[in-house]
């Protein structure tokens, strides 16, 4: 039933065809939806990547001025730096701004460029990466100005950004400084859940280091958050964890072990505070003594060193070891504070003053130290209630109801997406059924018409076999032809082989001898052609009898043999050969047959006063024979035809010879059978060049075959 198949098969094509339009439409309007898709690029520059390396060492081993100045210079020596070599430059050099020099309008200039770089990063992932991670610096510099309704819009846009895009990453960070800013404003609680979602959700760096110090940094968060909230059996047991987690890392970090004495003597200091609430005071003093002597070395964390003696100095106060341990401690405190300022200490500091002076009854001395302490600790609460009064939950709260509105708005894009789709849908269906129904009532006819054509199929089976049959006829028949051919002219060539041999040694001259022994070697060569062709018409293939023959001298007597065939076209035939004698597992007649072949056609096709060149190299691990002219050449109809067995692609010669398309298609078999390869090219000019490349196959080698 070929035409309802067809028929069938136009219905299913035109379906087709409606269902990828509708799927192009639902791409398009996903696009739309979607906004421009940005394109694909790389991150870093290879010439950027080991600058980038050495800077981070630099900046990770406090010698952040040193490390500047080698990115500046390497800069200027990078030719077109992408954009993020300069995203990185501008997030170096915030950097700088603001953790050495304290300097946030400076740090929030290069924050800023690091946005405009980030909204041009490609590809997508690296475009969030960037955009998140600008933004957090935009809001962390403006956190420190004290701008914190612009700090938390930069907040929330790196949060938006990286949960649309499922980037951990980037809600890490958001959760860290969220819970920051609730630690601050004295809501504890709430700040050790942020810190807990921040450490479960964040993404490593590639920076083992850097992940490191930032997980020891969050655990011991969740401790001071546990600590302020008057829970001290869960901040002892985040403390101890920290302190484990850095033990654990040391022998990991043997070239960053400043920084690990830094962060350990940082978690001494807060767990002394809970053991003092515990009323542990020897153990306490201990810590804060440990944390103390790591953090006031040269390059380390000093200010937390400052509040350690604080804290170390109000233990004094506590217990009465004033004359000694408090005034020598409060005094090497003022030189501290002197160079590296810290308002908190230095507040707590005239606190701690006032109350020794008043402790020695020098209540005027006491008095200024406590006006001191009273105007500093307002600055810092007035600090504080700006902070306070940013409402900041209130501020996030409305931020997250603008992103839901924002994701209920592309919601109902993609619902109207949805409903376009099955509008279409619902008119594709119909212009099926109505489809199906014209088919059906056309069926009937179409029956009809498959079963004539049916009919005319059968008859010309029928046809077709009895043609097949009267073909396989014919070919026994030619057969039986061929080998009665074949079979009559054996005799008399064979009479021929025979008269040459007597006459070889009657007292002839050596010319004469030459070509008398020629004569009965074409003889002996069209002997065995006619018995090839017997035992091929008869059993369907012809045996191999291999001997080991050098391939020199085989070439060299087939060319001697059809010179004089050349010499009647005026033709000339080029010899070159193996520098050196090469043997081969060959059957000695057929290739010769394969060789004698090949030039013999290049004289056929080749014009009068024409070169044949015939060539033997060796060619991989085989040797080459290459006949080349610069005959008719094969035209490109008949290219595919050549080697086949009576081919339709023979031709006559360019003085008249006869072809009778046997040749090639015998030299192929013959190659084939010696898991040989015949090929053939055609010249720049004009010409062919046929190649039949033989298999090394000698039995034991020999010092020349080395060569």
């Amino acid at each position: 039933m070929p035409l309802l198949i067809n028929l069938n098969s136009f219905i299913l094509k035109i379906v087709r065809c409606i269902a990828l339009g509708l799927f192009g439409l639902m791409i398009l309007l996903a696009i739309s939806s979607c906004g421009t898709k940005k394109p694909e690029s790389a991150g870093n520059s290879e010439a950027f990547k080991p600058v980038f390396d050495t800077v981070k060492v630099f900046f990770g081993t406090n010698r952040v001025e040193k490390g500047l100045h080698y990115l500046d210079s390497s800069m200027s020596r990078i030719n077109n730096p992408n954009i993020d070599d300069k995203f990185r430059t501008y997030r170096f050099h915030y950097v700088y701004w603001r953790r050495v020099k304290g300097d946030n309008k400076n740090a929030l200039l290069y924050a800023d460029s690091m946005l405009m770089m980030a909204k041009k990063s490609i590809p997508q992932k690296q475009y969030v990466v960037n955009y998140v991670e600008a933004n957090l610096a935009i809001g962390d510099a403006y956190f420190s100005l004290q701008q914190y309704n612009n700090a938390y819009q930069h907040y929330f846009e790196a949060f938006k950004v990286g949960k649309k895009n499922i980037n951990n990453g980037a809600l890490s960070d958001y959760s860290y400084r969220v819970g920051m800013i609730l630690y601050k404003m004295d809501h504890y609680k709430a700040a050790a859940g942020y810190f807990k979602e921040s450490y479960r959700l964040y993404v490593p760096t590639g920076d083992k280091f850097a992940d490191f110090y930032r997980n020891q940094e969050l655990i011991d968060n969740i401790g001071l958050s546990f600590k302020h909230n008057n829970e001290p059996d869960s901040a002892i047991f985040y403390f101890n964890k920290d302190l484990n987690y850095i033990d654990q890392n040391t022998p990991v970090f043997k070239n960053r072990a400043n920084m690990i004495e830094m962060a350990k003597g940082v978690v001494y200091k807060n767990k002394a505070e809970i053991l003092i609430l515990e009323k542990n005071y020897g153990e306490a003093i201990d810590l804060l003594k440990k944390s103390i002597a790591i953090n006031l070395k040269k390059g380390n964390d000093n200010s937390d060193a400052e509040l350690a003696e604080i804290k170390l100095s109000q233990l004094y106060l506590d217990n009465n070891e004033i004359d000694n341990n408090l005034l020598s401690l409060l005094k090497n405190l003022k030189f501290q504070l002197d160079s590296v300022k810290n308002t908190n200490a230095e507040a707590d500091w005239n606190r701690l003053m006032s109350r020794y002076y008043e402790n020695q009854k020098e209540f005027l001395k006491a008095l200024k130290y406590l006006q001191v302490y009273n105007t500093l600790k307002d600055s810092n609460v007035n600090k504080l209630n700006l902070l306070k009064e940013s409402a900041v939950n209130e501020q996030l709260t409305n931020f997250e109801k603008q992103y839901q509105i924002d994701n209920l708005r592309d919601h109902n894009k993609i619902q109207q997406v949805y409903l376009c789709v099955a509008v279409m849908c619902a008119l594709m269906g119909l212009f099926i059924i109505f489809l199906i129904f014209r088919n059906w009532k056309n069926s009937k006819h179409d029956v009809q018409i498959v079963n004539a054509l049916n009919k005319q199929v059968n008859i010309q089976k029928e046809n077709l076999e009895k043609t097949l049959e009267e073909l396989k006829s014919n070919s026994l028949e030619k057969d039986r032809i061929l080998r009665t051919v074949a079979h009559d002219l054996r005799n008399p060539i064979g009479g021929i082989a025979s008269l040459t041999l007597a006459m070889a040694d009657d007292g002839y001259t050596d010319e004469q001898k030459e070509l008398i022994n020629l004569i009965g070697e074409t003889s002996n060569n069209s002997l065995e052609l006619i018995n090839e062709i017997l035992e091929v018409t008869g059993n369907g293939s012809a045996q191999l009898n291999k001997e080991l023959v050098e391939i020199n001298s085989l070439t060299s007597r087939c060319v001697e043999l059809l010179r004089f065939k050349a010499a009647e076209k005026n033709q000339e035939i080029k010899l070159d050969l193996l520098e050196t004698p090469e043997e081969l597992l060959i059957s000695r007649e057929k290739i010769w047959r394969v060789i004698g072949n090949l030039i013999s056609n290049a004289i056929k096709f080749s014009p009068v006063n024409g070169i044949i060149y015939v060539k033997i190299s060796r060619y991989k691990n085989a040797v080459k024979i290459t006949v080349k002219d610069a005959g008719i050449g094969i035209p490109e109809n008949l290219k595919d035809k050549i080697f086949n067995t009576f081919t339709e692609a023979k031709r006559p010669g360019t003085a008249g010879e006869k072809s009778f398309g046997l040749g090639l298609s015998i030299s192929k078999q013959i190659i084939e059978n010696h898991d040989g390869k015949i090929w053939f090219e055609n010249n720049n000019s004009k010409g062919i060049t046929f190649n039949v490349s033989l298999p090394k196959q000698v039995q034991k080698e020999s010092p020349v075959s080395k060569n």
